[in-house]
């Protein structure tokens, strides 16, 4: 896979690396091993020379960074040096730095890490430049760049690779400071409102929060098999019966299931939960968090994502899941008398039902929308008063309890995030889980596990709560306008490749 760095530039991976090493001998054999310089006192950024030029103009600095090119006129050099901030220009003369030094600066290749210390200028054609009196070689780059023009061409290189990506790709830096940006703006709107962030476990004796198939690993000192977490609800909620009313955790989540553009098996949620308020308040929230996202981080309400132009501008459409089956299906659920004519009704528009299961009502219901409406779901749009089959964890809606106080959040035909009213009767809960632990037995690997621990911490009390899930990952693709959520994270599972 690396050789395709190599291919574009003519020569093969071994001539390259051989010819590297060489040069690295030939540094420690005479005492001047770049390995060993531990420290470089840097003054300056790029960006920060560059904004403040008036004030540094004809003053020393040093700055410190990656070389990315360089250019010879003789008996100077004009480089680029690229740091955390950017990239500045270096005006290195032989008279000004030494006849060895500038004749061993010649030498340095491409992607090696140097610091230099010299005066602010510009040069004739107006670019910001360091003017260097010394240069200092701090470490060897063994393995070439890609070709400048390019960089990485491959994308899966690209996502094996995201340390040459970095060096390269100024867009991908720029996914990754949105994806900061956005998390920081997460904390900050929730601290803001008096939440509280905090910490609940991975490793976990039962699956539970989601529906959904988990990894399991095994403890030796307790020889315990355990679940790696597919969810935080769960002990978020606990907490809520704890007394900490308002309180947010932002982890990494597992799930054993398959690997898609939206789907990674490792990802990120904020999950978030605030006793005596109800979905419709959790809704708001949402809403006025994504937005303020969008206009703090872009400027904009207006993104352009998986060939779409999204506006974000509040005040986004709500639609009871039934509605939206009958917007854009035209089966009216709320008409059906009897399940017989709900399953008539869905085959009339080729809904299928999993094998080997009875359908019920709000079985039927949520098969037609997964199926028919999901995909035609563009613009920003709340789908409420799910059916009670497919909410294990959400609270009845009192005036009909086939349904249930949940909406989900869809942009551009994807979920970006699950909330309800949350659940708080123990005996209904253990109705359920009772279901889902059925479910399970009878071969559905995604299905829940009983939690007594939880229906002992509901016993306590609960107060009435709102909560949601919100996947972070797939915000970052809608706010940077990446298709795949292996763009937005920095490291995405990748099958290993052969030796």
């Amino acid at each position: 896979m690396t050789d395709e760095i190599q291919e574009e530039q003519g020569e093969s991976l071994s001539e390259i690396l051989q010819i590297r090493r060489d040069k690295l001998t030939r540094l420690q054999e005479d005492g001047r091993d770049p390995y060993e310089i531990t420290r470089f006192d840097r003054t300056a950024y790029s960006r920060d020379i560059k904004e403040n030029y008036e004030s540094l103009e004809g003053k020393d600095v040093a700055v410190a960074g990656r070389l990315m090119s360089k250019r010879s006129m003789g008996k100077a050099i004009f480089a680029d040096l690229k740091d955390d901030k950017g990239t500045i220009q270096l005006y290195v003369r032989m008279n000004d730095v030494g006849e060895e030094v500038f004749a061993e600066f010649k030498k340095w290749d491409i992607g090696d890490i140097i610091g230099t210390e010299g005066f602010v200028f510009k040069t004739r054609m107006g670019e910001t430049s360091v003017h260097s009196k010394s240069v200092t070689l701090l470490s060897k780059s063994l393995r070439p760049l890609p070709e400048k023009y390019h960089g990485l061409t491959n994308q899966e290189l690209k996502y094996r690779q995201r340390y040459v990506d970095l060096i390269m790709d100024d867009e991908s830096r720029r996914v990754f400071e949105v994806r900061s940006r956005f998390i920081r703006h997460i904390r900050k709107y929730l601290d803001d409102r008096g939440f509280m962030e905090v910490e609940t476990p991975v490793l976990n004796t039962i699956s539970g929060g989601a529906t959904a198939r988990p990894f399991i690993t095994h403890h030796n000192t307790l020889d315990l098999d355990m679940y790696m977490r597919i969810a935080t609800e769960l002990h978020l909620k606990r907490l809520i019966v704890g007394g900490i009313e308002r309180v947010y955790e932002i982890g990494r989540i597992f799930r054993n299931e398959g690997m898609d553009t939206k789907h990674n098996p490792e990802f990120t949620t904020v999950e978030f939960y605030q006793a005596y308020t109800d979905y419709i308040g959790i809704m708001d929230m949402f809403e006025e968090l994504l937005t303020t996202a969008a206009h703090d981080i872009l400027g904009t309400y207006q993104v352009e994502w998986q060939g779409e132009q999204i506006d974000l501008t509040p005040g986004w459409e709500r639609l009871t899941m039934a509605e939206a089956v009958k917007k854009y299906t035209g089966v009216d659920f709320y008409a059906f008398t009897s399940t017989e004519d709900a399953v008539a009704a869905a085959k009339t528009i080729g809904v299928k039902m999993p094998d080997g299961k009875e359908p019920s009502w709000g079985d039927l219901l949520y098969e037609c929308f997964d199926q028919r409406v999901e995909e035609k779901l563009i613009q920003p749009v709340f789908i409420t008063e799910h059916p009670v089959e497919v909410s294990p964890l959400a609270k009845r809606k009192p005036s009909d309890p086939r349904l249930t106080e949940r909406f989900e959040a869809f942009i551009c035909h994807s979920e970006m995030a699950n909330a309800f009213s949350e659940l708080n009767d123990p005996i209904d809960q253990r109705a359920r889980f009772q279901r889902q632990a059925d479910l399970r037995r009878a071969g559905d690997l995604e299905a829940g596990m009983m939690d007594d621990d939880f229906i002992n911490a509901l016993e306590y009390g609960m107060p009435p709560t709102g909560g949601i899930g919100i996947g972070v990952d797939r915000c970052v693709m809608m706010l940077t306008g990446k298709p795949s959520v292996r763009d937005v994270l920095l490291f995405p599972t990748m099958k290993p490749i052969e030796d």
